[in-house]
């Protein structure tokens, strides 16, 4: 009885639980390539072997050898490495590792003339592994896969420059208006890059192994590259992200949920980044694949993240990706409509006037996408806010506001709502037309002034009472207050001229 309870101790794991995902949790956040203890067995990811039963007298011994990890010797210089298609197929797997370990070395390649050969040797050994993993012409083991991930942690994984921006205490600018930043370090970092998207792409990855090592950590320390000031990283950094994100189902909510908090950091905090454009693309096509009816979560993002990112000053940077974000969500459910209007009210800029022809812009493919429900619940303050812009001293953002009447899904929605809509906004037509310095915006508001006549001339005829009747009484008014200074300023002349008698 004894010996089969020693037996039963050496149980091989099944399948099942080599592959369930809880065995490679890390609560702590961090990577580790050292051992995960679950229930019932212990996993070594450096050396699988050593999870399986010791190898029985008889035959297995060679089995166990075969499938034992490689051990390479630590490298003490740097010499270039033979090619793959130089070496026999069984030893790829030794030669892989070893040029991963040449790629470890970290070197100064802000100096041009610094260490040239040892550079040109890793461009050639990290090229050799892009090749080497596009072509799909070996199956790369575990431990090479782990390898080939912590190398690339080990590049790309650094502290970023200090932002322009951040040394001169200057506001962020567009970036097409300024010259971009060019990491010295890219030659390099592109290969790395190139690298791992092969891997993420290539159909011999398998997910299950994968996502062992491009972890929570990993996709963590990913998405904080994004700050980097080279548009060249950034755009890679977008492609990589999204292909794991389609890839590895299980990192999709952890993605998400890090994307969020950077926007909350942006808003609330430091309103600087230099990623929000490329993110917001990252999303634009989640958001584009979300099934109806539609998550709570999904919406709750809408509102928290994407409406307040309409906020920040650089709101120009990333406006075209932040408008495709918001008119997919209004596309997808045509109930968050009113949702989405209120939101643009809400951070209506102000004194900025390039801002606020941003917002009509955005307004107008809003609009476009609202049906008649949900644009009544929200008529009355959108067109007050859109009267002010009619009356806008700036002649682009009254324009841009009467241009919506160029749009005939727009049209209709005011046409069925006239009621409502005309005496809201007559006045500020009224106005344009006795006194707007522009001559487009003065022609353009008799243009909309005669579609309204022309649309209900009698509700017009009444909105026309209406204003001369107001008109009259604010004459009414004027008049009065001017008599009542009038008389002030002629009893303070009476009383001054009194006491200049009293002092004679």
């Amino acid at each position: 009885m004894f010996k089969r309870i020693i037996k039963g101790g050496h149980k091989k794991p099944s399948k099942s639980d080599a592959d369930d995902p809880s065995s490679y949790n890390n609560p702590s956040g961090q990577r580790s390539s050292g051992s995960v203890s679950t229930s019932n067995v212990t996993v070594n990811h450096a050396s699988r072997a050593a999870a399986g039963p010791h190898p029985q007298p008889g035959g297995t011994a060679g089995a166990a050898a075969a499938t034992a990890p490689l051990i390479i010797p630590p490298l003490t210089s740097v010499e270039p490495l033979p090619a793959f298609r130089d070496v026999p197929v069984s030893e790829r797997q030794i030669l892989f590792l070893r040029k991963l370990q040449i790629c470890c070395i970290q070197l100064d390649f802000s100096d041009q003339l610094k260490s040239v050969r040892e550079k040109e040797i890793k461009r050639q050994a990290l090229m050799e592994l892009v090749d080497f993993i596009q072509s799909g012409s070996g199956k790369i083991t575990e431990q090479c896969q782990e390898e080939m991930i912590k190398m690339i942690g080990t590049n790309v994984f650094r502290s970023l420059p200090p932002a322009a921006h951040e040394n001169t205490g200057q506001e962020v600018t567009d970036p097409e208006e300024d010259e971009p930043y060019l990491d010295p370090f890219w030659p390099h970092l592109q290969l790395v890059y190139e690298l791992l998207l092969r891997y993420v792409v290539s159909s011999d990855t398998d997910t299950k192994v994968a996502k062992r090592y491009i972890d929570h950590s990993f996709v963590l320390k990913l998405v904080n590259l994004f700050d980097s000031e080279d548009p060249r990283e950034r755009e890679y950094l977008k492609t990589i992200v999204h292909r794991i994100y389609g890839k590895f189902m299980v990192h999709r909510p952890f993605i998400r949920k890090a994307i969020n908090n950077i926007f909350y950091r942006f808003i609330y905090e430091t309103e600087r980044h230099s990623g929000i454009a490329e993110l917001l693309e990252i999303l634009g096509s989640i958001i584009n694949g979300f099934a109806l009816p539609m998550k709570e979560e999904h919406k709750l993002f809408l509102v928290r993240a994407l409406l307040p990112l309409h906020k920040p000053k650089s709101i120009a940077v990333y406006h075209q990706q932040l408008s495709y974000c918001i008119i997919q969500f209004v596309e997808k459910d045509y109930k968050l409509a009113d949702t989405v209007i209120r939101g643009l009210l809400k951070y209506w800029p102000v004194t900025n006037c390039q801002k606020e022809v941003l917002f009509l812009g955005e307004l107008e493919e809003v609009l476009e996408a609202t049906q008649a429900a949900e644009f009544q619940r929200c008529m009355v303050p959108l067109f007050r806010r859109i009267a002010r812009c009619l009356n806008s001293s700036h002649f682009q953002v009254a324009e841009r506001a009467l241009f919506l009447w160029n749009n005939e899904h727009i049209v209709g929605l005011i046409a069925q709502n006239k009621n409502v809509v005309l005496p809201i906004i007559f006045e500020a037509l009224e106005k344009n037309v006795n006194g707007h310095w522009n001559q487009a915006v003065h022609g353009l508001t008799v243009n909309v002034r005669k579609m309204f006549s022309e649309m209900d001339a009698e509700l017009f005829d009444e909105c026309q009472a209406r204003y001369a009747e107001k008109q009259g009484k604010a004459m009414e008014v004027e008049e009065r207050r001017e008599l009542t200074w009038k008389r002030l300023t002629d009893a303070a002349d009476e009383r001054g001229a009194g006491d200049a008698m009293v002092m004679g």
